[in-house]
């Protein structure tokens, strides 16, 4: 469950000090910096997830400022995962700045120096890691702070949606759920810094988390792919099929069966929606990848209990 603090002033009033208070004790203490003549309102939400922490801070413009003062003051060593959700920002660190806009992800380091600068109104939420949890030494890890960090290709393609949804939904996660859900978070995150910093991720803790995250993702976008094989799936990511056998291990089920149940999905999905234009249930499985209508049908009834055409009829009562 959230803990949550909001503030609405108007210009100079003494309860922005309560909001500055407030950010002290969410985050590290900070240098605030509000424009003196406007009124302002915000809100912070606060989730622990294991060892770590998100937070979501919406609230009018303004700049905060991690100064070599504070950081003498409160030696607190976290790497924060910035994700922007609305308006925009500038992150400053190690020589850098990076504009953030909607969707657009950076770090920052509280052991060093940064600003941050919000122009407009903004939605930022962000994932408190305690630095001894990532394997980067700090060299490396001040080679990335301060940049937007891609989430449209490679690792970033999977890693920061998972990111985005953990902290969206950390208000309704069960404790045990959130530890769970947080040690795979901190494992995608040094994998994913490890790619971005020319590394090997799958030597990283989380390597084969987000690898076998890496692949589910292929194997969604190219389930229509009657070609879709794992050879090919081990092609495309550099890997032994054996490997790709082992990476499957932990999820009950093989590489195989994986496609199988996800093209099934798929299927399902289509023949409960009511279209004037039906496809027949041969076509449905010709375009998620189904070759044999006879196989497809066997799959289908061994995974859901009814036919193809029992399930389509059901769906249209």
């Amino acid at each position: 469950m959230s803990v949550v603090f909001s503030v609405r002033s108007k210009p100079g009033s003494a309860r922005l000090e309560h909001w500055q208070e407030e950010v002290f004790r969410t985050f590290v203490p900070l240098r605030i910096t509000l424009p003196e003549d406007e009124p302002f309102s915000g809100t912070i939400s606060t989730d622990l997830l294991g060892p770590l922490q998100a937070t979501t801070v919406d609230c009018d413009r303004g700049r905060v400022d991690r100064t070599p003062r504070l950081i003498a003051r409160d030696t607190s060593g976290f790497v924060y995962v910035g994700l922007q959700r609305s308006g925009r920002a500038h992150v400053d660190q190690d020589g850098r700045s990076a504009q953030l806009r909607p969707d657009d992800v950076a770090l920052y380091d509280t052991t060093r120096p940064y600003t941050l600068r919000f122009p407009q109104r903004f939605r930022m939420q962000v994932l408190l890691v305690p630095r001894p949890l990532l394997p980067q030494p700090e060299a490396d890890l001040q080679r990335v702070t301060a940049t937007v960090l891609c989430h449209d290709d490679g690792l970033g393609r999977v890693v920061l949606p998972f990111l985005r949804n953990l902290v969206d939904n950390a208000p309704d996660l069960p404790a045990a759920a959130g530890e769970t859900l947080a040690a795979h978070a901190v494992d995608l995150v040094g994998a994913f810094l490890a790619e971005r910093l020319g590394r090997d991720a799958q030597d990283t803790p989380g390597g084969g988390l987000a690898l076998l995250l890496r692949i589910k993702a292929f194997i969604d976008r190219h389930l229509a792919d009657p070609g879709l094989s794992l050879a090919v799936i081990a092609r495309e990511h550099r890997i032994s099929v054996r490997y790709l056998h082992k990476l499957f291990e932990n999820e009950s089920t093989t590489a195989s069966r994986w496609i199988q149940r996800r093209r099934l999905d798929a299927c399902r999905g289509e023949l409960s929606r009511r279209s004037p234009l039906t496809p027949t249930v041969a076509a449905v499985a010709r375009r998620w990848g189904f070759t044999d209508a006879a196989h497809f049908s066997r799959a289908f009834r061994a995974a859901y209990g009814v036919s193809p055409s029992e399930w389509r009829a059901g769906s249209e009562g």
